[in-house]
């Protein structure tokens, strides 16, 4: 035997290690992150950065510039995300009314635009102008008659088919990632999960443009949550140009939710909603710092949106409105019923929504996503087009349905019968009866609701960029202003009645529809995704009613409460399991008293753990366990006999350790003996050069002893975030639980299937 001593001239060679080597902390493709690491990793690289930056002025200016690195990619993520959402709002406008007519003057203006630029255009008749043309007029030549509506129905369906095709070919050729609303895959990567391509430059290119697409098809469906699935990609492009966010998956996912915040502020333009939303609703780890970071990118995003202008009102959004008349305490229980019915859509829609998905992926009709997208586009636009309120586009559904009757309002909705003695501000329009326009709008209105609400639930997770912000609002904002027009003409024509008595007297303006649609746009929305603080901002942002924030909140939480009642999940959440997503809601419960001995592995009569020895295995033994099995990392123990614990190897990292040392350390041959101690082990004078892996080794692992509830242990998982952890007793190793098992023991408590939430 040789002693230690005699083999120092070789230290040089078993300490190669101790320079990282390419690849090392990089995690493998639907892997989860080790967050404890990962904060440890970025410790030291900044107290390394600290100590450098007293050497000279270059390192103390390296030291500055990469404190500053954080808020430079915030400014480039808002600028960015700002001017797609821009790009897109403009393209969205042009391609919609290019499904109706053309400009003749120019091609590439929209309706509203062509009308601008022209001098013929009259203000009663601000629809009509020369230069727009529709495609029966720049066809046949015919504007009114039979033939020419039926040459527009089939061109409105033909142009409709084209978007939608083109949208759903390119999501499947170059990107198939950019299907869906991207929400609930971003609040699982933002979780610690792994899904490489998901905000790819591709995905990114893809998203945006087919958006655009799928938005003019006239589909039901938003642009709000693609949005923030853009602003992501877009963070992940920037911070992979910086050293400081690439190499650091939990750095990198602070700046994804700080992403998702400037996505929201440019899809409602709300950036303190987007910032509510960012912490609410997707972020799993919110430090403070990303608080501040989130704001920046959110304040730069809408500023560059507002720079734009996509809308043309100076404003950053389409809905925003400004009521005359304050609201009443007696209105609060229509308020509440609006909340209610929230609830229950909520409920209705997320069911059947993920009883349809179920049913796409376990059946044939997965294997035909083009098939399935042309079919429910052609049902939409032959259902949607003899109906004005179906037919347009949804954002200016909202903004009709938001609107309060001026005495300017050309809409059906407010036709009501004048009283010719009325001598009144313009702005104080009292009460009126409801006219003709006003009875003919309310069933076109309840039908499209029925429509929209049957529609939306085969649309929503279709193979494209798919919202669902907007078609939820448009069914609240319809059943809202139904309502609410209800309430007006009872208060008109009983306003003797007990409830009306004290506050609508006769002339008086008493009751505003408008905002009725507003509180029933913000209660489906909320019961469909369980928002209620960044919802109920979102609202105020989005329409400037600041006034009309107890209306909002009532509605918000009254649907979250309905909808709790049946079921938890909001439809994230659903999709996330759907999916198997390997997913730890912060929000759910566990209650259950079972012990950590109830989930480890091995359970009995299972084989024993794949453990490493500190100091007597070969790279042989090594490589042959790692092709025999497929875990993430491996228990190392003093011997198999002792079992006592001393860290944890991960496999990726023993591979590329292993694979390097056979490179650039000459002698490392399949015997050579595998060492995790300071010190190498003695061995005989002829031996291989033995190989020290300590650099890898994870000397803190997290351990559990064996009686430990598994409460606490969820607990664990859920605030540490972290991918395993050890079981013990008295320093002695007995099993492992990784993320996985305390999901599968989470569902089988809850008597689902434990299997059926895994990720395939």
């Amino acid at each position: 035997m040789v002693n230690a001593g005699a083999m120092s001239g070789s230290g040089n060679l078993m300490d190669f290690l101790d320079e990282p080597f390419p690849d090392v902390g990089t995690y493998e493709d639907f892997h989860t992150i080790d967050w404890l690491r990962e904060k440890s990793r970025d410790t030291d690289r900044h107290r390394k950065i600290t100590s450098k930056s007293k050497e000279s002025i270059w390192e103390f200016i390296k030291s500055l510039l990469d404190a500053w690195s954080g808020w430079v990619v915030m400014l480039l993520i808002g600028l960015l995300a700002g001017t797609l959402a821009g790009v897109i709002d403009l393209a969205v406008d042009w391609m919609t009314d290019l499904k109706e007519g053309v400009c003749l003057s120019a091609f590439w203006y929209s309706h509203e635009q062509c009308c601008w630029t022209s001098n013929e255009t009259t203000f009663e008749d601000r629809d009509k102008c020369p230069l727009w043309q529709k495609w029966s007029e720049l066809l046949v030549n015919q504007s009114e008659g039979v033939s020419a509506y039926i040459l527009n129905y089939l061109m409105y369906i033909l142009w409709a088919l084209l978007f939608a095709f083109l949208a759903v070919s390119l999501v499947r050729v170059f990107a198939p990632y950019a299907c869906g609303s991207g929400i609930p895959e971003i609040k699982t990567i933002l979780s610690g999960f792994i899904i490489r391509g998901y905000l790819g430059k591709w995905t990114l290119l893809i998203k945006t443009v087919t958006l655009v697409l799928v938005v003019s098809s006239g589909l039901s469906l938003g642009k709000e949550g693609p949005l923030v699935h853009v602003a992501c990609c877009c963070g992940n492009f920037f911070s992979s140009l910086f050293s400081k966010y690439s190499k650091n998956e939990g750095k990198r996912r602070e700046v994804l939710s700080a992403a998702a915040a400037a996505g929201v502020s440019v899809a409602f333009g709300a950036p303190i909603g987007g910032v509510l939303f960012s912490l609410e609703e997707v972020s799993y780890y919110f430090p403070l710092k990303t608080l501040w970071r989130s704001f920046f990118a959110a304040l730069v995003a809408a500023f560059t949106l507002r720079s734009i202008n996509p809308f043309g009102n100076s404003r950053l959004v389409l809905f925003y409105v400004e009521y005359h008349t304050p609201w009443y305490m007696a209105e609060l229980f229509p308020f509440i019923l609006l909340g209610v019915f929230g609830g229950l859509w909520g409920t209705l829609f997320t069911r059947c929504n993920i009883a349809w998905c179920r049913r796409r992926k376990t059946t044939r009709l997965g294997k035909y996503p083009v098939l399935e997208v042309i079919v429910v586009t052609a049902i939409t636009a032959i259902v949607a087009y003899p109906n004005p309120y179906t037919r347009q586009s949804t954002s200016e559904l909202i903004s009709e349905l938001f609107n309060d009757c001026g005495a300017l309002e050309s809409s059906q909705l407010c036709d009501y019968i004048n009283d010719p003695n009325m001598t009144r501000p313009v702005d104080d329009i009292p009460d009126r009866p409801a006219g003709v326009g006003v009875y003919t709008a309310m069933w076109q209105l309840a039908l499209a609701l029925i429509f929209k609400i049957v529609i939306t639930i085969f649309t929503f997770g279709m193979k494209i960029p798919s919202g669902l912000f907007i078609p939820s609002m448009a069914v609240g904002a319809m059943a809202g202003r139904m309502v609410g027009i209800g309430v007006e003409q009872l208060a008109y024509h009983h306003h003797d009645w007990i409830i009306f008595r004290n506050w609508c007297r006769p002339g008086a303006d008493c009751v505003t529809p408008g905002l009725y649609a507003m509180v029933g746009a913000a209660a489906c929305l909320g019961g469909v995704t369980r928002m209620t603080v960044s919802l109920v901002v979102i609202m105020f942002e989005l329409t400037g009613g600041l006034e009309y924030i107890v209306p909002l909140m009532a509605a918000a939480v009254t649907s979250k409460w309905v909808a709790d009642a049946f079921g938890k999940e909001g439809i994230y959440e659903a999709h996330i399991h759907l999916n198997g997503y390997p997913f730890l809601d912060v929000k759910d419960e566990f209650t259950h008293r079972t012990l950590a001995t109830d989930v480890m592995r091995p359970r009995r009569g299972e084989l024993p753990l794949s453990v490493l020895t500190q100091d007597s295995m070969t790279v042989e033994d090594v490589e042959t366990l790692i092709k025999e099995t497929d875990y993430n990392g491996f228990p190392v123990v003093v011997s198999r006999d002792s079992e006592r614990l001393i860290g944890f190897a991960q496999r990726r990292e023993l591979i590329l350790a292993i694979k390097n040392a056979r490179q650039r350390q000459e002698g490392t041959v399949s015997s050579s003996i595998l060492y995790f101690t300071e010190e190498p082990p003695e061995l005989p004078a002829n031996s291989p050069h033995p190989l020290k892996l300590r650099r890898i080794l994870n000397l803190s692992p997290f351990t559990v002893t064996d009686h430990t509830p598994m409460e606490t242990v969820v607990d664990i998982f859920r605030k540490l975030g972290l991918r395993q952890c050890l079981v013990t007793r008295s320093g002695r190793l007995l099993g492992i639980i990784t993320k996985k098992d305390v999901l599968r023991h989470m569902a089988q408590m809850a008597n689902q299937d434990p299997e059926s939430i895994m990720f395939n």
